[in-house]
């Protein structure tokens, strides 16, 4: 629509500069010559003297100056004659890219028209009648011919570049105004030399242009150099953008190799983050601080065993004060990257409460950075509505429900109003967010070189954590004689066992007196995934169907890090299966690995239905058992390998 309007305009103007062009030379008439000819030769130097405008690709000339003398001392075809003939010169001499036929076209006609306007008004009886004297009508001329001449221009390039008028027409134009008020005195002086001494005094004209001429060039040289500076400033700035993106992305690549269940949540993090910081009316820096924040909240997990991370039950209170280090060490990280927006005290405090009962600072209300509170609560509704190795996903309504319940307690009940207003436009924002890819990374690549670490490997038939579990174990037995009874039978009746069904029925028989349970599970580990060689109780179904890899679930967990758990939720056991009708009713899991010969041969977990159903006791127990049940798991190995070998 716009180029069909500029090209409209374009034939208009083409016209109406051609038919006022071909009456004013049907006109014709110059009673001097000699006089027109010099005016007109040092008019036509004066148009090779141009400069370039700034924002536009065009040019202005010192031509406009010779219309003005021309409106003063010649006759109306003869001044737009020479205004046409030095807008060609313009155009086509000293040109670094020839224009269009249409656009030489279109600039001899808007010359043309002006040049009639500025005539025009220069000679209308209206002005030569009245007290006006020759310099105020000159400097009327002046205007009328700045404003048609530069207007019309502005109009089509506008049009044609998809531009406002008004800012192309300021940005390239408007400086120019002083300059014709110039040439308006510089016309009248001359015109009072000419009458004065003749008009060979126009000779004074030719410093004076290239004065004009060199301000015109240093001006717009200037503008040109400042531009430059502007855009290597912001091409700059891009830059150091573009690297602090970089840099994000590549610390949040890092956490992810720590902890790949945070890529998806990183992501989604940061939209709703991002988002709810708009409504709030945060300011660009503090946004880009969030925007950061979101996708490096985690990164002092680094510092965090990786054990501890993973672990799919309830943390110690041991192990909770070394997870508690992560905000203050990932602040002191981000503090590293000199951010040019505060992103360090957003990560720092992005577990502390509105209450004041949060860490490491124990910050309270707007004490906590805006960002952080944003963070916190939308940290905290996407991992309720994630699936974690400790339980399974709520669905969004219940859990924004959740963080709608700690408002003014632990979250800022103006970001909790946000989240609870959009929660379902923000999900469909983040699911449709269109984030790329993010790299693999070799996490589970086995690299074959490399014999021994400089310190040598470590001989060990226990782990220490296992070693300290049996003294605990043998501190608890000697304070119950009836425990350290059961104990001593249910290990001798394990001891008689020469093969694992006979073992399985051993242990199902004597350790309900010892650890009461609603289901057992004994898996065997299987290349890389762990197998239920035997289950007793409940949902025994779902576990005999089980086959979870190393790592995965809670059992997982115990195998690949064999450590214990204590009441961890068993409903993790089938959530890596992503099958909604694979659920558990039980509430409680103790697990523990089998060792022996310092591997994990399996691991023996119990399951119940109340919360937290597991004491210390029962882990001392278990550990006891497993070591023996271990024991026996290897013989019958070694004893079936060797049949197979003798077969």
């Amino acid at each position: 629509m716009k180029s069909l309007r500029a090209n409209a305009y374009i034939g208009l103007m083409i016209a109406a500069g051609a038919g006022i062009l071909a009456h004013g030379l049907w006109q014709w008439s110059t009673p001097d010559w000699t006089r027109y000819v010099f005016y007109l030769a040092i008019a036509l130097v004066a148009s090779g003297m141009k400069v370039t405008l700034p924002a536009v690709m065009g040019t202005m000339s010192m031509n406009f100056l010779f219309v003005l003398i021309g409106i003063s001392e010649l006759g109306r075809s003869e001044t737009l004659a020479m205004g046409c003939l030095g807008m060609l010169v313009q155009c086509l001499v000293f040109t670094k890219t020839r224009p269009r036929p249409v656009q030489v076209l279109f600039s001899a006609a808007s010359m043309a028209c002006s040049t009639a306007a500025a005539w025009s008004v220069y000679h209308s009886s209206l002005l030569s009648s009245g007290s006006l004297e020759q310099p105020t009508r000159l400097m009327l001329a002046s205007g009328t011919f700045f404003v048609t001449n530069t207007l019309s221009v502005a109009l089509v390039i506008a049009w044609t570049e998809r531009k406002r008028v008004w800012a192309v027409w300021r940005d390239s134009y408007f400086w120019t105004f002083p300059n014709y008020m110039v040439g308006a005195a510089v016309a009248w002086i001359l015109s009072a030399a000419s009458k004065s001494f003749g008009w060979q005094s126009s000779l004074l004209l030719l410093p004076v242009l290239y004065v004009v001429y060199r301000s015109h060039t240093l001006y717009t040289s200037r503008l040109e150099e400042e531009k430059k500076r502007s855009e290597q400033q912001r091409a700059h700035a891009e830059e150091v953008s573009a690297l602090h993106r970089r840099t994000i992305e590549v610390l949040a690549l890092a956490i992810e190799a720590k902890d790949q269940t945070t890529h998806d949540h990183l992501q989604r993090v940061e939209v709703y983050a991002i988002e709810v910081g708009k409504e709030l009316g945060l300011t660009h820096d503090e946004l880009e601080a969030l925007r950061a924040s979101a996708l490096l909240h985690d990164i002092g997990k680094l510092a965090v065993p990786e054990y501890i991370i993973a672990k799919p039950g309830k943390l110690t209170p041991e192990e909770f004060e070394k997870m508690k280090i992560h905000p203050v060490v990932g602040a002191e990280i981000v503090e590293q990257v000199q951010f040019p927006y505060p992103v360090a005290p957003i990560v720092r405090a992005h577990h502390e409460k509105w209450d004041g009962s949060g860490y490491p600072d124990g910050l309270s209300g707007e004490q906590i950075p805006v960002g952080a509170r944003i963070l916190s609560a939308v940290d905290c509704l996407d991992a309720l509505a994630s699936d974690r190795q400790y339980r399974r996903a709520l669905p969004l309504d219940e859990a924004i429900k959740v963080v709608r319940s700690e408002a003014g307690k632990s979250f800022d009940p103006r970001v909790v109003e946000v989240l609870a207003r959009r929660y379902l436009e923000l999900e469909r924002m983040a699911k449709g967010s269109g984030q790329l890819e993010k790299l693999k990374l070799s996490t589970d690549l086995k690299v074959e070189r490399g014999s021994s670490p400089a310190a040598g490997f470590e001989v060990s038939t226990n782990s220490a954590d296992s070693s300290r579990d049996l003294m605990s174990f043998h501190h608890s037995i000697a304070e119950s004689e009836r425990q350290a009874r059961l104990l001593k039978e249910a290990v001798e009746a394990l001891d008689r066992c020469d093969e694992r069904v006979a073992a399985f029925a051993a242990l199902r028989e004597k350790l309900p007196s010892l650890v009461p349970y609603a289901a057992m599970v004994i898996y065997s580990v299987h290349r890389e995934n762990l197998i239920p060689e035997y289950v007793d109780g409940e949902n025994y179904s779902l576990f005999a169907s089980l086959e979870i890899p190393l790592g995965m679930g809670l059992s997982g967990w115990v195998a690949e890090n064999a450590r214990s758990i204590v009441n961890g939720n068993p409903s993790v056991e089938p959530g890596y299966l992503s099958d909604e009708t694979k659920f558990s009713t039980l509430r409680s899991a103790l697990a523990v690995p089998l060792e022996a010969n310092g591997a994990v041969l399996g691991v023996l977990s119990l399951y119940r239905q109340e919360h937290d159903a597991f004491s210390a006791e029962h882990l001392g127990v278990l550990l006891g058992v497993g070591a023996k049940l271990a024991t026996v798991l290897a013989t019958t190995a070694r004893a079936l390998e060797k049949a197979g070998g003798s077969r």
